[in-house]
């Protein structure tokens, strides 16, 4: 029985729809290290279904170059510097171009902005990470959004009366749980790795998008973010919150990139594997069967120089992601990370297999030998989950990001996920996902307005139900 990766994709929706349902419009404003994006989502509060409206992607290496007294706060991995202001025109110009995209309204129709960064890995210290939530909210607020929309309403009253009677804001207050699962430590997670945030995101945006599909992704789960940088989470068992007991930083679509900038068809410096694989088209069966072997080859080398493995205690950066692995030992998070070297310091080794291959076999051999990797990548990371006890008998997996659900990759994981037997039929247990973060940020603004949907819940636990009640009693104490 051949398995059959379950992806999921949102159905369009139309705008005199948008006008006329009770659709909770939110845009997901994100600054990664590769794309800076702005995609925009409408969920209808009678069924709990979210529709992407649409998307405006651009390149961060685009941004605009530090003007005289600007103080330059990060930089992306590519090393493309960022000042706050520059930043903020970056998310103010995509912002409004995707509402207009729309035919929407800034002030009127937009009912939520939730804003995320990827670029944290850049940075010297988590805090700088705050530096820059300040650079991409300044760019919000200049595209005309009320500071209202960007923040969790104190009552009922400061949400829209058509949304009031779906709020459940008399009842409970947002708490800091999204989706069910409370960060590490309560606060942020921030201090423990620099992404948690995009952990988070990507979490409930993928609990969300498995809705579409038929694998229940509540908790426990395990949910894998392939960006540039890698993040995501592991949740336990928990009710009526699940609690993070894992999470996730590293590298990820720095590796496609780095293997695809030494065959030259891109950037040797600032080039990516988005680029290459939008025009090229993936190998043939028989191709893939006649150089079965030398894409092993090749993959086998790749790994050799990534190192996956529980984040050592004395590192203070991992994937070149800041990290503090001692304070999440305290409270009882484990740290899975994902390098090539230390901090990327074989990064250019991986450029001259890319190299090798591309002269060898062309080009689309490096695109199979990327997909052969990445899965590769997957399965180690779960493979020290599992070792640290970090998966039960009925966790579910969630991928999301380009590196994880592009060309072949989703077939790939599944087949080595299989062999690992963590569970059978796994296939019924394994959700791809496109833009879990962006889906993330409408569940994200639906937490913080209590805009639940109890008849099709997002939180607890595989095939229970609702836990609104658990968390009225739990609220009152």
């Amino acid at each position: 029985m051949a398995m059959k990766p379950r992806i999921a994709e949102s159905p369009q929706v139309r705008l005199i729809d948008l006008k006329s349902k009770p659709f909770f419009i939110v845009a997901s404003v994100e600054v990664g290290n590769t794309t800076t994006k702005c995609i925009l989502t409408a969920t209808n509060l009678d069924t709990g279904r979210t529709h992407i409206i649409n998307k405006v992607v651009r390149m961060t290496r685009d941004v605009r170059p530090p003007k005289p007294g600007e103080a330059v706060f990060g930089k992306t991995l590519t090393g493309v510097e960022l000042t706050r202001e520059a930043v903020a025109e970056l998310v103010k110009n995509t912002l409004t171009e995707s509402v207009e995209k729309a035919s929407l309204d800034i002030k009127t129709d937009l009912n939520f902005v939730v804003r995320s960064t990827g670029v944290v890995a850049g940075f010297d210290s988590p805090e700088e990470v705050g530096e820059f939530i300040k650079a991409l909210a300044d760019g919000c607020l200049m595209a005309g959004v009320p500071p209202r929309n960007m923040t969790a309403p104190m009552s009922i009253s400061n949400i829209p009366k058509k949304f009031q009677k779906y709020s459940k804001l008399e009842k409970v207050i947002f708490d800091g749980a999204v989706a069910g699962v409370v960060p590490p430590i309560g606060s942020t997670g921030v201090e423990i790795v620099a992404n948690e945030m995009e952990g988070e995101l990507a979490t409930a945006g993928i609990k969300e998008a498995a809705k579409l599909t038929d694998v229940d992704f509540r908790n426990p789960c395990i949910s894998i973010d392939f960006g540039t940088t890698l993040d995501g989470r592991i949740t336990s068992s928990d009710q009526p919150y699940a609690k993070t007991i894992g999470n996730f930083c590293g590298y990820a679509g720095a590796i496609p990139d780095a293997i695809i900038r030494g065959s030259k068809v891109v950037d040797s410096k600032v080039g990516t594997a988005l680029e290459v694989f939008e025009k090229q088209k993936p190998p043939s069966f028989i191709t893939l069967k006649m150089k079965a072997k030398s894409i092993e080859e090749y993959s086998r080398r790749i790994h050799e120089l990534i190192t996956i493995e529980k984040v050592p205690r004395d590192r203070k950066r991992y994937g070149s992601v800041p990290v503090r692995p001692d304070a999440a030992e305290e409270i009882g998070v484990i740290l899975i990370g994902c390098d090539v070297g230390e901090n990327g310091s074989n990064m250019g080794k991986l450029s001259a297999i890319g190299m090798e291959v591309c002269k060898s076999h062309g080009l689309s051999i490096v695109y199979a030998v990327i997909d052969e990797v990445m899965a590769g990548v997957v399965c180690r990371l779960i493979e020290v989950a599992k070792k640290e006890g970090l998966i039960f008998e009925d966790s579910t997996f969630g991928v999301t990001g380009r590196a994880g659900i592009t060309g072949n990759k989703p077939k790939l994981i599944l087949n080595c996920l299989e062999k690992m037997n963590l569970a059978p039929k796994i296939d019924e247990r394994v959700v791809f996902v496109d833009d879990g973060l962006a889906r993330g940020a409408a569940v994200m603004a639906r937490c913080m307005n209590s805009l639940g949907t109890p008849q099709n819940p997002l939180g607890g636990r595989h095939g229970g139900k609702c836990i609104l009640a658990q968390r009225i009693k739990m609220q009152e104490k």
